[in-house]
């Protein structure tokens, strides 16, 4: 037998062996399965261009944006409404983001309490005693403590809460997911004075966010939950937030969060907090000198009020505009506004302003 013969009978004898031990099927299967999940080089390519073709644009409009966006119940809406749209270097979004930071985080350092714990937790959230005496107020209705002299809001917890805040639902049951309890009822804790003749349901403990019954008219800010998601929340003290501590700051308690939350209050509306400046700044570039003079006019759309939403994150952080503020800033922050104008339009080559005057002249009549 020559070669090829032999060659031949050993193949044979070998299909003839693999069909008999089953393995025949068992290769037609594996190899069935690699094709699939292999697909060729120009296949793979049409799927990525049809992934590429169908895909959802990637910009939105920042008035869908601001029209989808549901509305939220916290008062620590000083940080959301100015980074939602914020634009800028990556590297000034890290330093805002770095000042911005929580100055604790106990919600991400600690892990949940047992049952127990959280009875005795909840038991200790009423069980303090006064050791300070109501605070002062002097002619321009501004707040003093004793304990804390550079804590002067001008709004008192009562104020806030008659007046219209966190859309009537900062104390609706709340569940907690970091003490996996609902807690409810805790506004009973604050003086009867505070919420006589006032409709509670409407007020305070609305299951949903109502606009309309901030002072303002409007939303603003975040939930509680998003909040504490977040780790602003110091569960041993006030689980609610900054107003629940003022409230009991108020009251006469004083705790060991003290002084997170009064830093807290003086970055946003402090003498030289973000959102009392960009309030001022605003009342400056709209010209208006006098805080009777924005509200003189009944119609809200007419009168064109002073941006509500800034507004009404102050009102929920215990600041308002008033007149004495507003005169100090026209004559000191003005100034400084104009020599920050100054100084950056001494940066730009004189052409560059030559060149957008120009276009500015030249497009302000193209249809947009």
């Amino acid at each position: 037998m020559d070669y090829e013969a032999r060659r031949l009978e050993n193949i044979r004898r070998n299909q003839a062996l693999v069909q008999d031990l089953g393995f025949e099927n068992d290769l037609a299967v594996q190899y069935e399965k690699k094709t699939r999940a292999t697909p060729s080089t120009s296949a793979g390519r049409d799927a990525k261009r049809r992934n590429i073709q169908t895909s959802q644009p990637a910009r939105t409009s920042v008035r869908i944006s601001n029209a989808s966006s549901g509305p939220a119940y916290n008062e620590d809406s000083a940080k959301d409404a100015a980074s939602v749209h914020r634009k800028g270097p990556k590297k000034r979004l890290a330093e805002n983001a770095a000042n911005d930071a929580p100055l604790m985080t106990p919600s991400r350092l600690t892990p949940p309490p047992s049952g127990s714990d959280v009875e005795s937790l909840m038991a200790r959230w009423s069980s303090w005693e006064p050791t300070e005496p109501p605070p002062t107020r002097d002619d321009e209705g501004t707040y003093h403590f004793a304990s804390h002299p550079s804590f002067t809001p001008n709004k008192s917890p009562e104020a806030i809460i008659r007046e219209g805040s966190f859309g009537g639902s900062y104390w609706r049951p709340l569940y907690s997911k970091k003490l996996r309890a609902t807690i409810s009822g805790d506004w009973r804790e604050l003086p009867g004075s505070w919420t006589s003749a006032l409709s509670v349901p409407r007020y305070l403990t609305s299951e949903t966010y109502d606009p309309e019954v901030n002072k303002y008219g409007v939303a603003c800010g975040q939930s509680i939950e998003e909040w504490e998601a977040a780790g602003w929340i110091a569960h041993e003290y006030d689980v609610r937030g900054w107003f629940q501590w003022y409230c009991r700051f108020w009251m006469g308690r004083r705790c060991a969060d003290d002084e997170r939350q009064i830093g807290r209050w003086r970055k946003c509306v402090g003498e030289t907090g973000r959102w009392r400046r960009i309030l001022l700044k605003k009342y400056v570039q709209t010209g208006i000198r006098s805080v009777a003079e924005e509200g003189e006019v009944e119609d809200v759309e007419e009168r064109g009020d002073v941006s509500p939403v800034v507004h009404q994150t102050c009102h929920h952080w215990a600041w308002e505009v008033r007149q004495e503020a507003l005169e100090r800033f026209w004559r000191d922050g003005k100034r400084a506004l104009d020599t920050g104008k100054a100084t950056k339009l001494r940066k730009i080559p004189s052409n560059s302003i030559l060149h957008c005057s120009y276009h500015s002249l030249t497009t302000q009549d193209s249809p947009k």
